[in-house]
């Protein structure tokens, strides 16, 4: 708008400067023409023409140059020229051109009759060139456009640092929440800056990242007197267990082996949570193991537990199946599915076990004979606390959700589906990154 304006004045300018300076030139000319000399109308002429570029011609009444300055009297009109002429010898006053685009200024060229006691006795033509209100005109744009460019770089850089103070809460927000997720529990936020709102939800953030600290810290604290206490009567079930194998006779070594076994799987157990409870973090050990020994290995330590149930297990013969993983959290998941199934196998049960390697992907499957669940059932056996309708066996309905979280710390996952012939089939699926 501003530079449509400055456009518009600067052509009703030069517009109006030439219309002066025809009437100026008229009164010159009529004064000549009475007195029938054009030598001060001619020195006038040359010299305006000199210093503003400017032309000036006197026309008589026959419309023939009579005092041209520097301009030769046989210099040929234009038709449009000829035309203003015969118009103003006719009395016709000069008319301005008009132009709906206010950057548009052409060359111009007026003519005025001259007058005496109301009789026409001549024309005085300009001819004035636009050059110089076309620069003007260009100067001026170009102060426009650099001022409006310093005003958009101002209002950018007026923007970018309020975009700055406002966002700078939420990017100390995201890192505190990066680092709480590493596991520095203790990020916080500082809250003295941003706008209102911002510093409400910083220092809400701050209030909920110190109760989960409050949490953990009371979990850990548990877990490290809860560890720390089982094992004083785990060391001492062991040397009793010791104790007593040195009165027992031969038949007993494999029994007593196993007990060893089984003792010493609690103490890495309890070592473990010593050691997450003390670093705060996941401490999953990784190794190479052979599924297929371990299911066989923990088939054997339930065995006993399964026949007082009239349960029996049986594990596939199958060769080595290879993987690299958290052994002591696979034995865990699947002593929690052996003890899923043999809760709902019937009496005289059998409960079947197999570990396979389905590409770069490792599967240890438990399979019942039980009452078994629908497709929909099934699906939702892996969430926290649900239980079957019909469901009378003991338990907070926990176990397969539990090995859902061990798996899935490790990347891997649960199945659970409805076994062909009757049953349930539960499958963990190991990622083994260094299968093929």
């Amino acid at each position: 708008m501003a530079g449509w304006s400055a456009a518009r004045g600067i052509q009703q300018a030069f517009y109006s400067q030439q219309l002066g300076d025809l009437g100026y030139f008229t009164t010159t000319a009529r004064q000549s023409l009475l007195a029938g000399s054009t030598a001060v109308f001619d020195a006038e002429a040359r010299r305006f023409q000199e210093v503003y570029g400017t032309e000036v011609a006197v026309f008589d009444l026959a419309g023939s140059v009579w005092a041209a300055g520097a301009r030769s009297s046989g210099d040929v009109l234009s038709e449009a020229e000829g035309e203003q002429v015969r118009l103003a010898l006719s009395g016709r006053r000069a008319e301005l051109p008009t132009s709906s685009r206010p950057w548009e200024i052409a060359d111009v060229s007026l003519v005025e009759p001259v007058f005496d006691d109301g009789d026409v006795i001549g024309a005085v033509m300009i001819t004035a060139t636009g050059e110089g209100a076309r620069s003007a005109l260009t100067r001026e744009l170009a102060v426009l456009v650099a001022i409006a460019l310093v005003a958009v770089a101002l209002a950018v850089a007026i923007v970018f640092q309020l975009a700055r103070w406002v966002l700078a809460p939420v990017h100390r927000l995201d890192r505190a929440m990066v680092a709480i997720e590493h596991g520095e529990i203790g990020a916080r936020v500082d809250v003295d800056t941003g706008p209102a709102e911002l510093r409400r939800m910083t220092r809400v953030f701050n209030n909920m990242a110190g109760e989960i600290e409050r949490v953990i810290t009371r979990q850990q604290e548990f877990a490290a007197n809860a560890s720390h206490e089982l094992r004083n009567p785990l060391n001492a079930l062991l040397l009793r267990v010791e104790h007593l194998a040195t009165g027992l006779g031969p038949e007993w070594d494999a029994d007593v082996e196993e007990t060893r076994q089984e003792g010493r799987r609690m103490t890495e157990i309890l070592e473990t949570l010593l050691s997450l409870t003390r670093s705060g973090r996941e401490a999953s050990t990784f190794s190479a193991v052979d599924l297929a020994s371990l299911v066989a290995r923990r088939a054997g330590a339930w065995r006993d537990v399964a026949a007082q149930r009239g349960v029996s297990l049986s594990t596939a013969r199958t060769g080595p199946v290879l993987s690299v993983t958290d052994r002591m959290l696979i034995e865990g998941a699947l002593d929690a599915l052996i003890d899923n199934a043999v809760k709902y196998s019937p009496a005289g049960g059998l409960i079947e076990l197999e570990a396979a390697r389905e590409g770069a992907v490792c599967v240890i499957s438990v399979r019942d004979h039980g009452p078994g669940l629908t497709e929909e059932e099934a699906s939702m056996a892996i969430d926290r606390f649900w239980r079957g309708a019909e469901d009378d066996v003991a338990g907070a309905g926990l176990g397969l959700a539990i090995v859902t979280d061990l798996m899935a710390s490790i990347g891997g996952d649960l199945v659970v589906a409805p076994a062909d012939g009757g049953g349930l089939v539960a499958i963990l699926r190991i990622p083994d990154p260094e299968g093929s």
